[in-house]
């Protein structure tokens, strides 16, 4: 592997429910319809050639970094990065670490996956706790919710971080020019909610940032803020409550339709419009999730995830990189080391 400055992007072919076939067969795609990175593949070189034959895919061979261990998805997370040296996860972080490649992506164990990117790569400078950040559509656009299951709860300097980060990552990969931003609460009001939310809540008072006090539950869906912030526990179940809502409709769709002739004919013409209507909530389209305040780019997905969702999360990495995400983000915390600290 070479040390020129073009993008170099890591993707664990071990990594899912599905891999290698998946992971290998997304990651190519990637590469194919985007060839402004160099794409490598970590993992069983036997696995990941088989893979290649069978497909009838091309990739260079040289580009095929070998690892013959694998971090399962019921190894306990720190243990297994410490004692499976050799394991995809852990060589594909190591390789960001000693700056031989910029982003790093999987859809393996999750714990695994972030306790690499912590550990290994190491964080930013004046980072206290990473965060892993989920787009939520709602009725303007979209919502970034942060944190979503990097830690189970955090104290207010945390809450304060990933408002800084969750900012920035709306504003360069969401588009948005001034981002508001909302402590998640259980009521509008400044001493609505707990002794983090209420001091996270002065601390991002005090601050630049466009932030608009405390929001509820509702307010991700109607798009009151842009960017929402909370602590990983709360984060996570919003977030896989979220992700029950389609299965949900399409069931009530079908059972609507199951019991009336003329609804079910109305339905299935507006069959291709409803399809469209809620990919916005399919999680192949955001392919994975990012995790900020790390030294390097790391992206996590679904352990499901589709050569869709490898290819997206491929797009993800990719995108972070040309913002030059993780400079922007070291640049804005220096300016609040003295908050945060």
């Amino acid at each position: 592997m070479d040390n020129s400055d073009r993008c170099k992007i890591i993707v664990d072919a071990m990594g899912g429910d599905y891999a290698p076939q998946n992971a290998i067969v997304g990651a190519i795609d990637a590469e194919r319809k985007n060839p402004g990175f160099d794409l490598f593949l970590v993992g069983k070189e036997k696995e990941i050639m088989k893979v290649l034959v069978d497909k009838n895919l091309s990739f260079d061979n040289s580009r095929i970094i070998s690892a013959e261990e694998i971090i399962e998805m019921g190894d306990t997370p720190t243990e297994a990065i410490k004692k499976k040296l050799n394991s995809s996860i852990v060589v594909g972080a190591r390789y960001v670490k000693e700056k031989k490649a910029h982003a790093f992506v999987s859809a393996g164990n999750t714990g695994a996956m972030m306790a690499a990117s912590t550990l290994i790569m190491g964080r930013l400078p004046n980072v206290g706790r990473p965060t892993i950040g989920a787009e939520i559509p709602n009725v303007h656009g979209t919502c970034f919710l942060f944190d979503v299951g990097a830690g189970k709860d955090a104290k207010p300097n945390h809450l304060f971080e990933y408002a800084v980060m969750g900012t920035i990552y709306a504003r360069e990969l969401g588009g948005v020019s001034n981002p508001q931003v909302g402590i998640l609460s259980m009521g509008e009001e400044e001493s609505k909610g707990n002794e983090v939310t209420t001091a996270a809540y002065k601390l991002l008072k005090e601050s630049k940032l466009n932030f608009v006090g405390n929001v509820e539950g509702r307010d991700i869906l109607t798009g009151k803020v842009d960017v929402v912030v909370c602590d990983g526990f709360i984060g996570n179940i919003l977030l896989k409550f979220g992700e029950s809502v389609p299965k949900l409709l399409k069931h009530l769709l079908k059972k609507t339709a199951e019991k009336n002739f003329i609804d079910k004919i109305k339905i299935g013409l507006f069959k291709g419009t409803l399809k469209r209507a809620l990919k916005d909530l399919d999680y192949q389209e955001h392919g994975g999730v990012p995790l900020l305040g790390i030294n390097g780019i790391s992206i996590i997905g679904h352990g499901s995830s589709t050569p869709k969702a490898i290819k997206n999360m491929v797009f993800r990495a990719y995108d972070m990189y040309k913002k030059n995400l993780n400079q922007k983000i070291e640049e804005s915390l220096k300016e609040y080391a003295n908050i945060i600290a």
